[in-house]
């Protein structure tokens, strides 16, 4: 019989009666079946929860169980709380109803047990959701229906829903679910988070491809452009590069606009600009700052690229450097976008994503290094300025610098592109001495203790001898000549040669014939080598670098150049095959290199021209030498070959370049020829006076000159053209400052007396010129010669180092001053005179406060040079005869409010003249 009724169904008895395997205790046997659900089958319904509650253990709504028969309400009313179940009443069998109700109430029952066989936990019950537990427990208790009749079975499932609608509502009331649930969901998301990852990693999208090669390709400039070769230190056991930073030496520019000139450190050349085009002579460094930007770049250190320094425009850029000599030695076209990084033989050009390039170019965060313009063959040239207006005209928000020597390109070669034109200057003496410091100290770092004391003996003669001797300082102008000034100096035990050519001939006998035997290394290769059938190698294969156009050669073509060589080189010939020789004078030289594999240049250009011209001379192509006169990548060469000549063949060989000059129709060419000619001079050993007596005159008829790039080319001739400069009279203001310009950048003691004829020149921005000239030469004989003399009305006097100061003090003091960086507020108070100064120009983060200016009775204007720093100006309120405080437009400043009242606050554009200060 079936059990007698009992109360209606109670939520705790599912609890207690059906539960999974961990809850349940009965996981294997039939549990005890009480009046529970008989009485759910009586009533079929029970109070669980209602349709709302049930949709969210699942997070959908639940679908009702539809009986075949009508179904009765609640007795509670409001609706239905369980799905709908057959009345009692509808049911048409064999049996009676209590009967049914009874074998439906023990079928239920056997189906609920099976939650004990279940390997699952309440968390994943809830999961599933009622209707799919329902269907496991079914599929895990098949047998449980067997004995009822269909409708009896519709029954079941109707109740075994319902049934598992209750218990896991029940599971989610429970005190430990929210908890395990969080845990659960936590591992669940670290599982998709971790699934997602590897899914992008496999199949990353093209922003993700982009970055992580952008960090390939930049750790990659960052190692092939992060090292220099010092010439010279490759003596004994020093490494053959050297850290970017360590040799790198900040050198100046001058940025020519229109009459002004104002001079910048080179590195700072796209503060405010974005198109730069540098000008500078053979080894002035225009390789090694391109090297230093693409590095800095790379490495995205935001210490230095802070967005208040000058090199805040390379931050998040992407370098692009791009030798010309290389992009032109196999291909006379020019690459596009997508072959920048094949065409330069990087090793990554085939991992970059497809399209890259042109996304990095076209969203502005490029900057493009086209290094050594007067590389690529004249024929070509204009090609490559087409080149280049094509890539402005379609990536226009990028940065772009370009390099050349003086006279590849004419002036305002791409002025109509908006480019600013820089000139690198010749060293300063302040540059050259701390060149010869960084050499011996890098020098010093592989050295053992005896050598460093005599190490510092020779920087400290060193030091004193370019100070001193005339010839020596006119030699020591850019980093390449003051590298090899250093090493011969240091090899030769403080002797040095005197004249330019006498020093390129120590230095290649340094090279050639003494690199080996201070290395120990004997015939390595089993080739034996005396200097002079290497330079007879050496020379045939530069000259055919030069008549071939080329900066860089393929190996297989050298070596028949060498094979060609040979036979008039037999004790060469005895030693080897060409192949053989080649790759001796590759290794053991110290003037070959193979930059990539296949492709051989000289260490550098200078080298490769100094041995052209010994061969042509040798060769007898003077005349050949005059008709290639008018090509920039000749220059050099017919300089050499001068020095090269013997007395009567150069004077021929100069006089030939003379009436070529004086024969041609255009002014430009005349010009070219004449400044070549004169620029030679300097080479020759012995001239006889009628031909010096005609190049004067042909470079006196160049002079004044009458714009920045004639002063840069007159320069460029040396002391032969400060002879020929004239004095401020009878000169207009422009011309006044463009001589004294020419003048300035010859430098040298002979400039001085020239540059003090121009000290009390009516101009302004002439006197400005002299004034901020000082550190370009001896402080004590600039100071006497030019600067003693020079009025001080409407000009600042500029002091950058300590020994200026000391100086400046024995001068006298004087109204306006400019003192730049490292100078601390007492050292300066007690120098300059507080009681003359009424304008005082200072770095913006001299000081934390400003109340030191005091001493300064009579200041009326105070201008701050830009800096990182926010400034607080409000300090400044309480000096007493202070009227004008003017602060570049960029620099962030506060207490401005201070100074409202009592001080004129002004801001002024970085780049102006120093004449425009108030």
């Amino acid at each position: 019989m079936c059990p007698p009724r009992s109360p209606p169904y109670a939520p705790e008895a599912a609890g207690q009666t059906c539960g999974l395997h961990a809850v349940s205790p009965y996981p294997r046997a039939n549990p005890p079946i009480g009046p529970t659900l008989f009485t759910l089958c009586r009533l079929g319904r029970f109070s669980g929860p209602r349709e709302d509650e049930a949709s969210d253990l699942t997070g959908a709504p639940r679908a009702p169980c539809v009986a075949r028969t009508t179904s009765h309400p609640s007795p509670r009313g409001g609706g239905l709380h369980g799905p709908a179940v057959p009345s009692a009443g509808s049911w048409r069998t064999n049996c009676e109803q209590p009967a049914l109700d009874c074998s439906v109430a023990f079928a239920l029952a056997r189906t609920l047990t099976r939650l004990g066989d279940l390997e699952m936990d309440d968390v994943q019950a809830v999961r599933m959701g009622p209707q799919a537990l329902a269907e496991t427990l079914k599929t895990a208790g098949p047998d449980a229906t067997r004995d009822l009749s269909a409708d009896g079975a519709y029954l079941h499932d109707a109740l075994l829903a319902s049934a598992c609608l209750h218990i896991l509502h029940f599971f989610t009331q429970r005190s430990t679910f929210v908890a395990r649930t969080l845990v659960e969901h936590s591992g669940q998301l670290a599982d998709v988070v971790a699934k997602t990852d590897l899914l992008l990693a496999r199949n990353p999208s093209p922003v993700t491809k982009d970055t992580l090669f952008e960090e390939r390709y930049a750790a990659h400039i960052v190692q092939k452009h992060g090292s220099l070769t010092i010439y010279g230190i490759d003596l004994s056991r020093a490494p053959e590069q050297w850290p970017l930073g360590t040799a790198y030496l900040s050198l100046e520019a001058d940025l020519e606009r229109e009459t002004r000139h104002a001079m910048i450190r080179a590195e700072h050349a796209f503060n405010g600009r974005d198109r730069v085009l540098l000008r500078g002579v053979a080894g002035s460094g225009k390789t090694t700052l391109v090297q230093w930007l693409a590095v800095t770049t790379g490495r995205q250190d935001l210490a230095v690229l802070d967005s208040g320094t000058p090199l805040a425009s390379l931050i998040g850029r992407v370098p692009f450097v791009l030798p010309m000599r290389t992009l032109t030695r196999q291909h006379d076209d020019l690459p596009t976008p997508d072959e920048f990084l094949r065409r330069t033989r990087c090793p990554l050009a085939g991992a970059q994503p497809t399209g890259w390039a042109d996304r990095v170019l076209a969203s502005g965060r490029g900057l493009l290094l086209i290094d050594g313009i007067d590389e690529v063959p004249k024929r070509t040239r204009e090609r490559t300025r087409r080149w280049l207006q094509d890539l402005l005209a379609n990536y226009q928000r990028n940065v772009w610098l370009v390099t050349s020597r003086p006279s590849a390109v004419r002036d305002r070669w791409l002025a109509t592109e908006k480019f600013t034109e820089l000139s690198l200057t010749p060293m300063s003496r302040e540059d050259v001495t701390s060149f010869i410091r960084r050499w011996h100290n890098a020098a010093r770092s592989v050295s053992e203790q005896g050598e460093r004391d005599q190490l510092d003996a020779y920087e400290t003669s060193l030091v004193t001898a370019v100070r001193t001797k005339q010839d020596l300082a006119l030699l020591a102008t850019n980093p390449l000549m003051c590298g090899l000034i250093c090493a011969l100096h240091c090899d030769r035990r403080g002797y040095l040669p005197s004249g330019r050519k006498e020093l390129y001939d120590a230095a290649l006998s340094m090279l050639l014939a003494r690199r080996d035997r201070e290395r120990d290394m004997k015939a390595p290769d089993g080739i034996e080598l005396t200097e002079e059938p290497k330079v007879r190698l050496l020379q045939r294969l530069a000259y055919k670098f030069i008549l071939n156009g080329k900066s860089e050669l393929d190996r297989s073509h050298a070596e028949r150049i060498i094979a060609d060589t040979l036979p008039s080189v037999p004790v060469a010939a005895a030693q080897g095959d060409a192949a053989a020789i080649f790759q001796h004078l590759l290794l053991r030289s110290g003037l070959l290199r193979e930059p990539a594999v296949g492709t051989i240049d000289f260490i550098h250009r200078t080298f490769q021209d100094y041995l052209g011209a010994k061969a042509a001379v040798e060769e007898g192509d003077m005349a050949l030498l005059v008709l290639r006169a008018v090509e920039s990548q000749w220059e050099d060469v017919i300089r050499m070959a001068v020095a090269h000549a013997r007395p009567k063949e150069g004077a021929d060989f100069l006089m030939d370049l003379i009436r070529r000059g004086d024969g041609s129709t255009s002014g430009y060419r005349r010009s070219q020829l004449h400044l070549l000619a004169a620029a030679a001079v300097e080479h020759a050993t012995e001239l006889e006076p009628r031909v010096r007596a005609a190049i004067s005159e042909r470079a006196s008829a160049l002079i004044p000159p009458h714009s920045p790039g004639e002063a840069h080319d007159l320069a460029g001739i040396g002391s032969v053209a400060l002879e020929l400069l004239p004095g401020p009279e009878r000169l207009t203001d422009e011309e006044a400052l463009l001589t004294a310009r020419t003048a300035i950048l010859i430098g040298g003691d002979a400039a001085i007396p020239l540059l003090g004829r121009y000290q009390d020149h009516p101009d302004p921005q002439v006197r400005q010129l002299l004034c901020s000239a000082w550190h370009r030469f001896d402080t004590l004989s600039y100071a006497e010669g030019v600067l003693a003399g020079l009025p001080e009305a409407g000009v600042y006097f500029e002091i950058t180092t300590p020994e200026e100061l000391t100086v400046f003090s024995r001068l006298g003091g004087r109204s306006r001053v400019r003192v730049s960086k490292g100078f601390d507020a007492v050292r300066l108070t007690q120098a300059l005179r507080p009681d003359r100064v009424t304008h005082l120009w200072l770095p913006a983060d001299q000081s934390v406060t400003w109340y030191w200016l005091a001493a300064f009775a009579g200041l009326q204007t105070l201008t701050l040079d830009p800096s990182t720093e926010t400034v607080d100006v409000s300090s400044l309120a309480a000096h007493p005869t202070l009227r004008l405080v003017r602060v570049p437009s960029t620099q962030p400043t506060v207490g401005k409010e201070a100074l409202i009242g009592k001080v004129e606050f002004a801001s002024y554009e970085p780049d102006a003249t120093n004449a425009s200060a108030g």
